[in-house]
């Protein structure tokens, strides 16, 4: 096995020339040139072309005039911004005669816009984002997010925290043992943001400045909708307000009453999914749980009330009275 000669290279950007790279370079610049063996503690001045060899002797190394370097770094810039104009004034150059007749429409504005795929909703989600200037309301159902999903809201929530967006987001009281969330949960306050649980959530829900909301529609969340009807816009926030009001802040512990039976809340809330005809993966998704943690619970909710099969189970509930009014 042979050693490894290449050079480490300086992990930054020409923008922000490393302290030994600057003090290299204006050396080189002040006296002509420098010593190639000087050189090697700063290898980014010739991976950024800001040195080059010496024609006259190997040994030595020139700086390129700093106005030279300016320049290369510059034209393709340029460049791209003059495409980049040519293309924003042709695109709009073909949509101005669509333009004409959406503005004589009376239906110019959309109030329902179905996003099919990831890419649009999420194009969709990034531009409501952007837009948002006051308050931004969300319910994220299920259990602990994917580190993937977190880092997507997380580059997604920072700008709005920084422009001092109000945020209110109600989970489900099963993240309180994601340490992945509370992670982010602990990465994103500082700001205005508010934390609620609730045992149960309706489907997903983002509302950007009471004026435009996002839902699924479809249980794989590959199709959503984008909602501007002021009326259903309004319908949905008091949905989210009911749901707020009876949530639980995520710094404070659930409150549960106790029962003679040592039955847990979780469990309780399991007993009556029960009783209403659930089975165990629709109980789960509900809870925002596994399905083998949900199965865990009604065993143990069973061993508690003396069942033995899955039909007296539900009888037992019914005659327990744990759930108390909630139970006919």
């Amino acid at each position: 096995m042979t050693a490894n000669n290449t050079q480490p290279t300086h992990p930054h950007a020409v923008t922000d020339l490393c302290d030994e790279g600057a003090r290299l370079y204006v050396s080189a610049l002040s006296t002509g040139r420098i010593a190639r063996t000087d050189a090697e503690a700063a290898p980014c001045l010739l991976e950024f072309a800001l040195l080059h060899p010496d024609p006259d002797d190997a040994n030595w190394l020139r700086p390129v005039p700093p106005s030279v370097a300016l320049a290369q770094r510059l034209h393709p810039i340029e460049r791209e911004i003059q495409d980049r104009r040519r293309i924003s004034i042709e695109l709009t150059d073909s949509f101005e005669p669509f333009m004409a007749i959406s503005a004589q429409s009376p239906a110019s504005t959309h109030a329902i816009t179905v996003l099919e795929g990831f890419d649009r909703i999420n194009a969709a989600l990034n531009l409501a984002t952007a837009e948002c200037h006051a308050e931004m309301l969300t319910i994220q159902p299920g259990g602990g997010r994917s580190a993937h999903a977190l880092t997507q809201a997380l580059e997604r929530d920072r700008p709005l925290i920084d422009r001092g967006v109000s945020i209110r987001t109600l989970y489900q009281h099963t993240v309180r043992h994601s340490q992945g969330t509370l992670a982010y949960v602990e990465r994103i306050s500082g700001g205005k943001v508010e934390i609620r649980t609730l045992e149960e959530l309706i489907e997903r829900l983002i509302v950007f400045d009471r004026t435009v909301a996002f839902i699924p529609a479809r249980d794989d969340r590959r199709v959503a909708l984008e909602l501007r009807h002021p009326g259903l816009v309004e319908y949905l926030i008091k949905v989210f307000e009911q749901l707020w009001q009876r949530a639980v802040p995520l710094m404070e512990e659930v409150p549960y009453d106790p029962t003679p039976d040592g039955i847990s809340g979780v469990q309780r809330s399991i007993a009556k999914l029960l009783i209403e005809g659930h089975v165990d993966e629709a109980i789960a998704r509900r809870l925002g749980m596994n399905v083998r943690t949900c199965r865990a619970h009604i065993a143990k909710l069973a061993a508690s009330l003396g069942s033995g099969s899955r039909a007296q189970l539900g009888y037992l509930i019914a005659q327990s009275g744990i759930l108390g009014k909630d139970c006919h």
